[in-house]
């Protein structure tokens, strides 16, 4: 029994690592495969400007937590009652004279309602006003804290997001890398199956030319051959395009040189489906992402509540008011505003109310995914159970097959069979080759789906 296991063992391995000629130094492992591919998909390159989004977002909150300064500089040229004789104030330059006090004649009848000329008509006056103003935010309702949380909760999911964009990545590179190591094998699969077919046929002529078979069994070897060669042709396509589709994914031109390495199979997942599925629903990087941006959405509604309470905040203002750009009458303001929305018609109740049914919406998405997410970790589960069964018995049927092909094989030299039954043995040895690869390769395939719903398929775990 240890003997035969180890005959499987070995055919198996023959046939699905084929391509192991390629697996030189040369030749991309799957590790530098992925590697390369997260630097330059599309998907990582925008997860990466999401990130920056939301950290550029975070540093905006915080900075509203602090005071503000602004300097500003303004010129004036007016001749605005009003704002003529307020210019000279600040230039501290009024004078009697501008009450019209060289028209005020105590002694004369009526003297107070003359209407004093240089007051009423003043002439233009020009000012340059220089300012320094900080604004210094007290208390605003916990409106800035929860900006400043809404802020690092989309950090986290912005963070969360790109582990998940990651990992999408490395199950694509790991299926289109194993993809064309598939191809090849198949290929290879083809290329033997044709071999028998040109020795079935060489045979049969030998055969008939010594009277041992009829013409309809050369007709039969022809049209096997025949078929054969359509078969290597599809298979050669596929290769091609399974070549293809990797030149795409890690960014290369499609008509440079690719070499790949070794063959690829993750290693099983430890534990129970339950257990499996609990680790998913904590470790998910896509169910993380969505917890953040619940905490998001819940900072939200703090934020809308904040009109509810009153916003005080503090002014510092210092001013250089001058008939030219020169800094002088220098004044400064000093002011604190308390301020409280006592009535607006519902208008913040209504952003509460918004604010909250978005959060029962993303808490209902966010139960659906999670049980979503255990539904893919159970059938991943099953499928990885499924595909090691399959890669047994098609390690199995290998074996059986080819020993029924070789015995099969002597009897129709010997001429005590017919190409039917010589034929039929060989496409059950063909099929049953193909098979094995098709079992390894879904095998890879649902390894990798188990690990990604887990959030376990991590570059440095490969």
């Amino acid at each position: 029994m240890a003997l035969l296991h180890k005959i499987r063992v070995g055919k198996l391995a023959g046939l699905l690592c084929l391509c192991g000629a390629i697996g030189t130094a040369q030749g991309l492992e799957l590790q530098e495969c992925v590697e390369l591919a997260l630097t330059q998909n599309p998907d990582i390159l925008v997860s990466q400007s999401q990130m920056a989004q939301a950290q550029a977002g975070l540093n905006q909150a915080q900075g509203a937590r602090l005071p503000k300064l602004t300097a500003s500089m303004t010129g004036t040229r007016t001749n605005d009652a009003l704002n003529a004789f307020g210019l000279k104030l600040s230039q501290r330059g009024a004078t009697f004279n501008d009450f019209g006090a060289g028209q005020f004649n105590p002694s004369a009848p009526g003297a107070l309602s003359v209407a004093p000329t240089n007051l009423n008509y003043p002439s233009a006056v020009t000012n340059y006003n220089t300012r320094l103003e900080m604004l210094i935010p007290l208390y605003n309702g916990g409106m800035i804290s929860g900006y400043v949380d809404q802020a690092h909760a989309y950090v986290k999911a912005a963070h969360q997001g790109d582990l998940a964009a990651r990992q999408q990545v490395i199950f694509h590179v790991i299926q289109a890398y194993q993809g064309l190591h598939t191809a090849r094998a198949y290929v290879k699969v083809t290329l033997k199956a044709q071999t028998a077919a040109e020795a079935y046929l060489k045979t049969t002529q030998n055969l008939l030319h010594e009277g041992v078979v009829v013409r309809s069994d050369l007709l039969s070897a022809q049209v096997n051959l025949a078929d054969i060669k359509v078969k290597l042709a599809e298979a050669t396509r596929s290769e091609a395009a399974a070549n293809d589709q990797l030149h795409l994914l890690l960014g290369k031109p499609l008509g440079e040189a690719l070499e790949i390495g070794r063959n690829f199979t993750p290693k099983p997942l430890q534990g129970d489906v339950a257990g499996l599925q609990e680790l998913a629903v904590q470790n998910n990087p896509g169910l993380m992402a969505m917890r953040a941006q619940l905490d998001a959405v819940s900072a939200g509604v703090k934020v809308a509540r904040a009109d509810y309470y009153p916003h005080f905040n503090a002014m510092l203002r210092q001013d250089w008011n001058a008939a030219t750009p020169a800094q002088s009458a220098s004044s400064y303001t000093v002011a604190g505003v308390l301020s409280w929305q006592v009535l607006d018609f519902g208008a913040t109740r209504g952003a509460v109310g918004r604010a909250e049914a978005s959060r029962s919406e993303l808490l209902a998405k966010l139960k659906q995914a999670e049980d979503g997410v255990r539904y893919q970790v159970a059938d991943a589960s099953r499928g990885v159970d499924e595909a090691q069964l399959r890669v047994d018995a098609r390690a199995t049927t290998v074996v059986q097959a080819a020993e029924a092909q070789r015995l099969v094989a002597k009897r129709y030299e010997n001429g005590v069979t017919t190409m039917v039954e010589m034929l039929s043995v060989q496409a059950q040895l063909d099929k049953a080759r193909a098979d094995a690869v098709a079992a390894e390769y879904q095998l890879i395939v649902q390894r990798s789906a188990l690990r990604l719903a887990t959030g376990q398929l991590d570059k440095d775990q490969l």
